[in-house]
């Protein structure tokens, strides 16, 4: 099969296409033929050599997400039949013709999700309800701030907040407020060089009660300082840096919790845990329409360097998706 294989790290001319070995399902797996996979900044720090695959697998293939169709099972398993249509999360691997991974880290593709789309869903949806909702304790009637609202991630947020009965604000780059605020968003605020945090403080003076954090940086003090008493700040990313100085002062005195989190280098069982549980809650939404995946791009396999590049250029909003079968 072809699949890309980082043989060094740098830019995205590293990302060579070759014909590998075929995998080979477990007892409890599946293999699925990949129809596409989708980007992440965790694709981007791996090619760059900063966040490798936590697995240690060899030939290193990146890739996080997709979409595709059943082709072999396990002895095992129970959950699936050849021929279904399914996306799912893995700690890498996903860009590649096949990947094999534990039946329970898939879910099923509602039936009016083209699998190209669906590739756009797994990742973000995954890491934005599991920080809001289960880590974050967002519920209805509270407030919710997220930053990059205009990023896959952020998306998922927006309509995830809305479709639970929160209310939300995010922070975006120039030019993404329109289609921010066109998913639901309640306030959305310029994040650089504008000072958001004046502008939140003015439009949610009692402060959010749960803060979604993929930047870092200079954010995380700003985070401080923008959170309600007794709220959680979930930090999901560090695109800003990971070095701040804080007023830790503020977070004795309002009682914060501070949540770090990673989806990518769970435990199986506990990222089978989140799946599960996000397949009873979360996937019948999709069938309704109150959540639905949101394509910024869509570029070939051969591609795939052009794809980074646009990722790192920032100009996307939603999900950068590559079809590979």
């Amino acid at each position: 099969m072809r699949a890309v294989v980082l043989h060094s790290h740098g830019g995205p001319e590293v990302l060579a296409i070759e014909e590998v070995a075929a995998p080979v399902p477990g007892p409890d797996e599946v293999v699925v033929q990949v129809a596409a996979t989708a980007l992440n900044r965790a694709d981007v720090l791996q090619r760059m050599g900063l966040y490798p695959d936590p697995r240690r697998i060899q030939p290193e293939i990146p890739g996080l997400e997709f979409a595709g169709t059943v082709v072999e099972v396990g002895a095992r398993v129970a959950l699936w039949a050849l021929g279904d249509r399914v996306m799912g999360i893995e700690a890498g691997g996903a860009y590649a013709e096949r990947i094999a991974t534990h039946e329970r880290l898939l879910l099923r593709v509602p039936d009016q999700i083209d699998l190209v789309a669906a590739a756009a869903i797994p990742e973000v949806f995954l890491t934005a309800w599991d920080a809001l909702v289960l880590q974050g304790g967002l519920t209805s009637g509270r407030w919710a701030l997220v930053h990059a609202g205009a990023s896959g991630v952020g998306t998922a947020a927006i309509q995830i907040a809305k479709a639970i009965g929160a209310r939300i604000a995010v922070t975006c780059s120039s030019g993404k407020s329109e289609a921010c605020r066109a998913l639901g968003a309640d306030a959305v605020f310029d994040r650089s060089p504008h000072d958001w945090l004046a502008e939140a403080r003015a439009a949610v003076p009692q402060g959010f009660d749960t803060i979604l954090d993929v930047i870092g940086g200079e954010e995380i003090d700003r985070n401080l300082q923008a959170v309600a008493t007794r709220g959680t700040i979930v930090q999901v990313g560090l695109m800003g840096g990971s070095s701040s100085q804080v007023n830790v002062g503020v977070l004795l005195t309002k009682r914060v919790t501070w949540v770090g989190t990673t989806l990518r280098a769970r435990p199986i069982e506990e990222k089978a845990a989140v799946c599960r549980r996000f397949a009873a809650e979360m996937l019948p939404l999709f069938t309704t329409g109150a959540l639905r995946p949101v394509v910024d791009s869509v570029y070939p396999f051969d591609q795939i360097a052009d794809a980074h590049r646009h990722m790192e250029a920032n100009a996307n909003t939603g999900k950068i998706v590559v079809t590979i079968n």
